[in-house]
């Protein structure tokens, strides 16, 4: 009598996944599934396409754990060990998670795990991927940072507002190209805090009043979007590779762990010091002189109460002093993610009323020391 089983294939890599190489999986799968008197419906062959294995949470490898949770399958046919996880840890939970609930793990490429050997070999195999792993990504990385160095925009990805990234040809690079709509956009920015002096929060009011569209056309435009356009170099005709890096996370907030969240071991975007970048010419949107004003602008010093901005702050939090307080009783504010939230300036009177837009009005003259929250 056949057994009711499922099959699971996976690759990593979208080019693996347009050449298909899934599909071979899948193909072995099933002829040794028709040899072996196994019974895999259509509906049991799952498939992630394009899916790390360094992690747990993708679509087809949950709905295989589903299924075999509620007893439905009796085995789980996989091409080879690093197939279901390339960290053997992981490879060891799954196993452990299908034998616990009666389902056998059956390794077509590889030992069956019957015996103390095949395990044994089963393990070796989960290290070895582990450490495969290890050596394509850090290949990689080098890379990637040698076709940075010499000028290739297709480490980049994705184009910023601005460009349009066109993928290489068989007689010519990948290259971005400026979007001249979008281009003006970027101007008018850059014109608007360099020259006018005007605020992130008043600029992004001018371009919403405007119906400026964004790049997609559902979203609105934010200060955090305004911010990045103003800093990133490639506007004057120098994008940069290897801005940021991936670091290990400090710690896990209190509201991520109440909602359930998944959290991974590590946290992306933190930006690297300025002199790692690596330059990559481009063709620019503004001069190099607009650029630089815009980085000296006054707004970065008055948002840090007298000292410059740093890389990591935010020039886009206002400052704002409540109506009723005047001179010695003012409250100056840095207006955050919680506007109900306000800190006294030592030396003066601290207000028992949470801030609130109604009540609240921009401090550009006014001169206090700021106080974050």
């Amino acid at each position: 009598m056949s057994q009711a089983a499922a099959l699971y294939a996976r690759v990593s890599s979208d080019r693996q996944k347009e050449q298909h190489t899934i599909g071979s999986q899948v193909t072995a799968l099933i002829q040794y599934a028709d040899t072996h008197d196994y019974m895999v419906p259509p509906e049991w062959q799952l498939q992630d396409d394009g899916y790390s294995g360094a992690t747990l949470i993708r679509p087809a490898l949950e709905a295989l754990r589903d299924v075999a949770a509620q007893g439905q399958i009796e085995a789980v046919l996989v091409h080879s060990p690093d197939r279901l996880s390339r960290k053997y840890a992981y490879q060891v939970l799954l196993a452990e998670e299908l034998a616990r609930a009666g389902v056998q793990l059956v390794v077509v490429n590889g030992p069956s795990g019957a015996t103390p050997e095949d395990a044994l070999l089963l393990q070796f195999q989960g290290m070895i991927a582990e450490y495969e792993r290890a050596q394509i990504l850090e290949r990689s990385r080098r890379g990637k940072r040698h076709r940075a160095r010499q000028g290739a925009i297709s480490v980049l990805g994705a184009a910023p507002y601005g460009y349009r990234y066109v993928k290489k040809t068989d007689t010519a690079a990948a290259y971005y190209e400026i979007v001249e709509p979008e281009a003006a956009v970027v101007r008018l920015i850059f014109d608007a805090y360099a020259r006018e002096g005007l605020s992130i929060n008043a600029i992004v009011v001018r371009l919403i009043d405007r119906d400026t569209p964004t790049r997609s056309t559902t979203a609105r435009w934010e200060r955090s979007t305004v911010w990045g356009m103003l800093r990133n170099p490639a506007s004057h005709g120098r994008a940069c590779f290897g801005k940021t890096e991936t670091r290990p996370r400090q710690r896990v907030t209190r509201p991520v762990r109440q909602r359930g969240l998944f959290v991974t071991r590590n946290s992306a975007n933190h930006e690297r010091p300025r002199d790692e970048w690596i330059e990559i010419p481009v063709a620019a949107l503004i001069d190099d002189a607009t650029f630089n004003r815009a980085q000296e602008h006054p707004g970065r010093v008055r948002a840090c109460g007298g000292r410059r901005l740093g890389q990591h702050d935010h020039p886009g939090d206002v400052h704002r002093v409540l109506p009723r307080a005047r001179g010695a009783d003012a409250i100056l504010v840095t207006q955050t993610r919680s506007p109900s939230r306000s800190v006294s300036v030592p030396g003066r009177a601290r207000s028992p009323e949470p801030l609130t837009a109604a009540r609240a009005r921009p401090t550009d003259s006014v001169d206090l020391p700021a106080v974050h929250l």
